[in-house]
């Protein structure tokens, strides 16, 4: 089935300019298209159309995601966060705490992964050891990298830091690439490094709509 995403602005990917009222066909887990709606909706006038306000991207790859993974754990809203609190647990000391086992790491990394893609991230990079968090990430979606360099602390929102969002994307839209990006609610790509990632409206996986805000 043939579904046309279309947002005010598209931008294709890295130093690429944006593109008023752009859109991608998607078929399957492929990219078909890339371009204006209107030439898009006429060359398939019968596919779904799924209309999103402020900009679409490529996804965000998220570093350092095994420290966000395996060394950070997401209390369980609402049946630990009136003990733990609704904030993420780092140090290890205060994991050891937790009586940290490995089942309970996968689940803290299922809530993880569902924060990542709220933020539009698509990819991961990092390496990880423990066998649950792995399965975790592997059925969320997201496309495993090897470890890449980062600065400071690894974050949940890819985009922290970054004067610009180029940085944070993961690939490029073009045809015959993989239906893999975001839809943040924002003006244009220059408000993405101050508004965040935070902003995020849906995140599309192998032509899969796995985030929408509600």
């Amino acid at each position: 089935m043939l579904t046309l995403h279309t947002a005010e602005l598209l931008v294709a990917g890295p130093g690429s300019a944006p593109v008023e009222g752009g859109a991608v066909l998607v078929e399957g887990d492929r990219i078909v298209r890339v371009g204006p709606y209107g030439e898009l909706a006429g060359a398939a006038p019968h596919a779904r159309v799924r209309r999103w306000p402020g900009v679409l991207t490529p996804g965000l790859l998220a570093r350092g995601a095994d420290v966000l993974l395996e060394g950070t754990y997401y209390p369980d809203d609402p049946s630990e966060t009136t003990d733990l609190g609704a904030g993420p647990i780092t140090g290890a000391e205060a994991l050891a705490a937790l009586g940290m086992t490995e089942a309970r790491w996968g689940n803290s990394a299922r809530r993880g992964t569902q924060k990542l893609l709220a933020r539009g991230v698509v990819a991961v990079a990092g390496r990880f050891t423990i066998p649950s968090v792995r399965t975790a990430v592997v059925r969320s979606g997201l496309t495993v990298v090897p470890p890449a360099p980062y600065e400071g602390t690894p974050s949940l929102d890819p985009l922290a830091g970054l004067g610009a969002p180029d940085g944070a994307f993961h690939g490029e839209l073009r045809e015959g690439a993989a239906a893999r990006f975001a839809v943040f609610a924002v003006a244009g790509p220059e408000e993405l490094p101050e508004r965040g990632a935070s902003t995020c409206v849906a995140t599309v996986i192998g032509g899969r709509l796995l985030h929408r805000r509600r």
